[in-house]
Order: C-alpha cells, then structure tokens, then sequence
C-alpha cells in the first residue's frame, strides 16, 4: 500500500519551481525518485531532498501544470509539512511575479509585493 500522496497545484514552471526550491536552502534534483515509507519511491520530475528519509516531488501534468507528490506522514516526522509547503509556495509567487515584471521590460520599476 502506497503512502503516498497527490495534491493539485498552480505550479507551472519547473525553472521557477527549481530556483526557489534552492534560494529556500534545498538541494533538488530532477527526474528523481521521491522517497516515501518503508523504502518506496515514486519518480517525480523535480525532487526536493529534504532532510531525513522522505522527500517532496512534483510531477508534470498534461496541461502544463505540477502536482504535489509526498508522503505527507513522512515528512511531517521531521518537517511542519504545512509551513515548509506554504513557504515553497510563497517563494514561487513571489518569483514568478517578479519574472514576470522582468519580462515585461520593467527592470527599473518599483515594485511592492504585499503578502497576506
């Protein structure tokens, strides 16, 4: 019986995902295995090795975007899986909007990132 996990998410590009996955402190690595209970693995295009014996993954869907893949369980033994997840999440906003801002040829404009 899997442990593991599959949740929905608005992640949509592996590079944005990957850099704040690193500017966060955490060593990815990509077409991986997640490590899960008991020794099971599940491939994922990107893997965030946390410390410990589990890991979080992301997974490409068909229309672009990337679930969440983990043993959940597992990684709240050694992580509060809900701040680490939150504060992934966050990092990739707020890089993508900036990106996105760059992208837009406004290098030089103020911009004033309001998180609630």
């Amino acid at each position: 019986m899997s442990h593991f996990s599959t949740l929905r998410t608005k992640i949509s590009s592996a590079e944005i995902l990957t850099n704040s996955l690193r500017d966060l402190g955490i060593s990815v690595k990509t077409d991986a295995d997640v490590r899960g209970y008991n020794g099971q693995r599940l491939r994922a295009d990107i893997v965030a090795v946390l410390e410990g014996e589990y890991d979080l993954g992301w997974s490409r869907n068909a229309d672009g975007s990337f679930d969440l893949i983990a043993d959940l369980w597992g990684v709240a033994k050694k992580h509060n899986q809900t701040e680490l997840i939150n504060s992934i999440n966050q990092k990739y906003a707020v890089n993508k909007t900036l990106g996105d801002v760059k992208q837009r040829g406004l290098q030089n404009a103020n911009v004033k990132l309001v998180l609630k």
